[in-house]
């Protein structure tokens, strides 16, 4: 092989490379304009209740055993496939004071929770 041919190859793997990272960049921005106007950055927007009522929580929320509880419920309930914002299958109430419990717990404060509109 020659050493022409080497660097050619080289090119072209380098070639690919940004390529495939175009492909990505746009997929991530494609999926930024995605989310709802009203959903800060770090957050996510739920659905809870039969009446679907949203809320926008925090998404270090997820981590939370108590969320992740809810979280099995909904996986339980719905499964992976459920397509549109995440829905969780308990009562507002309980849902707005687990997520009161998880705020004292991770923030120190006691934020209020309310649906978005």
């Amino acid at each position: 092989m020659s050493s022409g041919h080497i660097k050619f190859s080289q090119f072209q793997y380098i070639v690919k490379l940004c390529q495939i990272l175009r492909q990505w960049r746009g997929k991530a921005h494609r999926s930024i304009r995605r989310t709802p106007p009203d959903v800060p950055s770090g957050h996510l927007a739920v659905c809870v209740d039969i009446n679907h009522t949203r809320f926008v929580v925090r998404a270090s929320y997820l981590n939370h055993p108590v969320f992740k509880k809810l979280l099995v419920e909904a996986e339980e309930e719905y499964g992976f496939s459920n397509h549109g914002p995440l829905t969780i299958p308990c009562e507002e109430v309980l849902f707005q004071e687990a997520i009161r419990f998880i705020s004292r717990l991770i923030q120190g404060s006691n934020l209020t929770v309310a649906p978005s509109s």
